[in-house]
């Protein structure tokens, strides 16, 4: 699998809970660029069965094609339950388009994984959370492990546990520049941890900024109520996206590496942030 798809908006993320399909539509109307079913850290282990049956009917049923990405959030790959879901990924006829993988400590995972799809004739596409100590030490072999992957997620509170640092921002900063790092070179998205504190929604924006202006693309929901001030932050303002179309449209006409905008040398790379700006605009718009 090497072609990758057109550039998403990915602003803001919320989850749905596999164990309740009924609020899955809801999820979907909640304003999100991406709806996460959710069978790990939110599922007891009592209910992973039930959850993961829910999720895998859920997209027995075609799905609408309204901007909003859908994924699921399966379990870590080196324990039972994300073997079993693995192989209900296998078994079905009709896969999420993505899945998202917790805790990666390996590019092998993903090779791993990527080959079983692979096998199975499955489009799955997928999105890697960093949150060990292990997946950061690797996540820039990680982040290019396989052509299905489109985005890298840091996961912040389970790596502030690993490091054993205060789950902040300034103590975590290390480890999101390096996540954002091993994302631009790959050429992928990345999107931050969701903002914890519900009460403290100024905080939730600061910190969205910070991670914007560090090169994040979107950041994670705990609640819908989240969703509006977190794509405000990551939409870009109209100059931006009118820069953006003169760069892609002096790309197409001079058909080179390179090209000169208002006196400043732009590099090919930054295409794919364009795109991005344009793909977001057009959610905007629609």
């Amino acid at each position: 699998m090497t072609d990758k798809p057109p550039v998403k908006p990915r602003r803001s993320f919320i989850f749905s809970p596999g164990l309740r399909p009924e609020m899955f539509p809801k999820a979907l109307a909640s304003g999100a660029d991406i709806v996460c079913v959710e069978l790990e850290d939110g599922i007891a282990p009592k209910d992973k069965d039930e959850a993961r049956r829910n999720a895998m009917a859920l997209f027995a049923v075609p799905q609408a094609d309204d901007g909003v990405e859908r994924i699921v959030r399966i379990n870590c790959l080196r324990d039972a339950f994300g073997l079993a879901d693995v192989q209900a990924l296998l078994d079905t006829d009709t896969p999420p388009p993505a899945v998202m993988l917790p805790k990666v400590k390996t590019p092998d995972e993903i090779v791993w994984l990527d080959d079983l799809l692979t096998e199975r004739g499955h489009q799955t596409r997928l999105h890697v959370i960093i949150e060990t100590n292990a997946g950061l030490e690797a996540v820039y072999d990680i982040s290019r492990a396989s052509s299905r992957i489109e985005a890298l997620f840091f996961g912040g509170v389970d790596m502030a546990a690993e490091l054993r640092c205060q789950n902040a921002w300034q103590p975590l900063l290390y480890a999101r520049s390096r996540v954002v790092h091993a994302a631009a070179g790959a050429g992928l998205d990345v999107i931050d941890v969701p903002f914890l504190d519900l009460q403290d929604p100024e905080g939730m924006e600061r910190e969205a900024i910070l991670a914007r202006d560090l090169g994040f693309s979107g950041k994670g929901s705990i609640h819908p109520k989240q969703i509006p001030a977190l794509n405000a932050v990551f939409t870009p303002d109209e100059a931006t996206i009118a820069r953006a179309k003169r760069v892609i449209e002096a790309f197409e006409e001079a058909d080179t590496g390179l090209v000169v905008i208002d006196g400043k040398l732009i590099e090919k790379p930054v295409l794919r942030d364009m795109h991005r700006i344009l793909a977001i605009a057009e959610r905007v718009l629609a």
